[in-house]
């Protein structure tokens, strides 16, 4: 009885609290995509072109793509209306996007093994899939 009183408790408290964590899990994806963008510059990301074999026009739209869409994430997340939703939504497909194929080209040793699911890339692949299911919930 005690245990289902504290959990009542915790969820009448902790709901005040849903906005927040979505808005801190926005933020966390949108920061960690504009850093990765911001650390291909300058264009074009000779990283890129010479690890993967990348031309300047590809490598330079990768680093451009990962700044706009952790961009655009964040700031969707205060437009209360459809753009927004549709916003965060495109956001999260092309950082899916990104990260499948940053998997497919960087990482296939990974499939399916605990370098999978101990790296920060594939946390970041499932956050975007949060926010391409629930938009702006």
């Amino acid at each position: 009885m005690k245990l289902r009183y504290l959990e009542n408790y915790l969820v009448n408290f902790l709901n005040k609290f849903s906005t927040l964590s979505q808005l801190l899990l926005r933020f966390g994806l949108g920061i960690a995509f504009i850093i990765h963008g911001f650390n291909k510059f300058p264009l074009p990301p000779e990283s890129l072109m010479t690890y993967f074999d990348f031309g300047p026009l590809l490598s330079s739209f990768i680093a451009i793509s990962e700044i706009f869409s952790g961009f655009f994430l964040i700031i969707a997340g205060f437009i209360r209306n459809y753009i927004g939703n549709i916003l965060t939504r495109f956001s999260a497909l092309v950082i899916i996007i990104i990260m499948i194929c940053a998997f497919y080209i960087a990482h296939k040793d990974w499939f399916i093994n605990s370098k999978l699911f101990t790296s920060e890339q594939f946390f970041l692949l499932l956050v975007g899939f949060y926010f391409f299911i629930n938009g702006n919930k």
